[in-house]
């Protein structure tokens, strides 16, 4: 990632997009309020606004006597202060005169029916109240830059009556595919072919880190093929994946057709699956060559292509780690970092996490899996009952 932080700096371009085209997106400016929310000072509860120093003492044998000054309704204001000895009828969400500071529940409270309300239980000052401002004050930062907008962030703007939104454009990621033995996903694979499995899997890791994609088809093991599919996807594209021929076979032309064109920042990552990717610079724009296999093209493509593309679009790349107990004992003893997909079960409180075991070329492996750990390069493996931590896909 050092790599990547220097290579590829954050370079967000701002647009403005509706409120209900924000979800999603990442902001290039923060959100300052403009107003206060709520607006005004509001009940919790159904029941009756009162002064609560009218309150003090009472009980339900020597309930409080108040004169019932009227009935506030819904999305109305409060109207008339409050006067001393008296209360007022007050909905869930309904406003509160002046001279109130606080309300007792219905369930507490006597209607004689006589124009006088008994309380029988008395409320200390802020009971059941909201104050104009409790949630938002004008000048405060509601939401800050780079921050991925989620449900709960559109209803708060939507509370400040923010329409319209600047956020970060979406990247554009370029996938070409490379390899004499693909076929398109809805193929029936002869001997020796196999499905694209990369072009779908990556449009989708992708897409749902923000960006749009363009994907080239599938190219036969062609330099000349590769380099002109290149050069259009970095005339179109803020970054260009190529899956396959990363590797140093003959017809792995993935390297000589960056080099090429740019400059080669890496070729070879100490990890396992994952070890042939590359990492370029062409024009300024980030190429990765990534492993043919599924497997590998996954984890390579969550562990460096996902958070630099969080950071084109001014986010600080994040991941989340839940701490887990590992049911089986797993080997490494290749001088790299190794990556493993896990299912996680819950046993009286402890959270199990079973790996997953397969070769790199076995995407099925990995599906329905909840996420990954790692097992350190200079680490021989780790026995049954280790604590690990486990990044989750969700968390993302």
């Amino acid at each position: 990632m050092a790599v990547i932080r220097e290579a590829f700096p954050p370079r967000p371009r701002p647009e403005t997009v509706g409120l209900e085209e924000a979800l999603g997106r990442v902001l290039s400016v923060p959100v300052t309020a403009s107003e206060y929310v709520p607006g005004f000072d509001r009940s919790t509860v159904d029941g009756y606004a009162v002064r609560s120093a009218d309150t003090f003492g009472c009980s339900d044998a020597i309930p409080a006597i108040l004169t019932l000054q009227g009935e506030i309704a819904m999305g109305e204001g409060a109207g008339a202060a409050l006067a001393p000895g008296c209360c007022a009828a007050v909905p869930t969400g309904g406003a509160i005169p002046a001279g109130a500071d606080a309300a007792v529940m219905v369930e507490y409270t006597e209607d004689y029916g006589d124009g006088t309300i008994g309380i029988c239980k008395s409320a200390a000052p802020g009971t059941n109240l909201i104050f104009k401002g409790d949630d938002v004050r004008p000048g405060q930062t509601v939401l800050p830059a780079g921050r991925r907008l989620t449900a709960q962030d559109i209803g708060a703007l939507a509370a400040l009556g923010v329409t319209e939104v600047s956020i970060c454009a979406r990247p554009v990621v370029g996938i070409l595919s490379t390899g004499d033995e693909l076929v398109p996903v809805e193929a029936a694979p002869a001997e020796g072919q196999v499905r694209d499995v990369n072009s779908a899997m990556l449009r989708a890791l992708a897409e749902s880190a923000g960006a749009k994609v363009v994907c080239y088809g599938i190219l036969r093991d062609d330099e000349e093929l590769l380099g002109r599919t290149l050069d259009r996807a970095l005339a179109e594209c803020d970054v260009a994946l190529i899956s396959g021929g990363s590797s140093v076979g003959v017809k792995d032309a993935a390297c000589r057709v960056l080099a090429a064109r740019g400059e080669i920042l890496f070729h070879g990552i100490a990890m396992k699956p994952g070890k042939p990717t590359i990492l370029g610079s062409a024009g300024g724009k980030p190429v990765f060559g990534l492993p043919g296999h599924p497997v590998a093209a996954f984890f390579v493509s969550r562990l460096f292509v996902r958070p630099l593309l969080d950071r084109l679009q001014g986010r600080e790349p994040r991941s989340y780690a839940v701490p887990a107990v590992l049911t089986e004992t797993v080997s490494a003893n290749h001088g790299r970092a190794q990556y493993m997909g896990v299912f996680l079960s819950e046993e009286q409180g402890v959270r199990y996490a079973r790996p997953i075991r397969g070769k790199s070329g076995l995407i099925t492996t990995l599906a329905g899996s909840d996420g990954w750990f790692c097992i350190p390069r200079d680490c021989e493996g780790l026995s049954a009952g280790t604590a690990i931590d486990v990044y989750l896909y969700s968390a993302d």
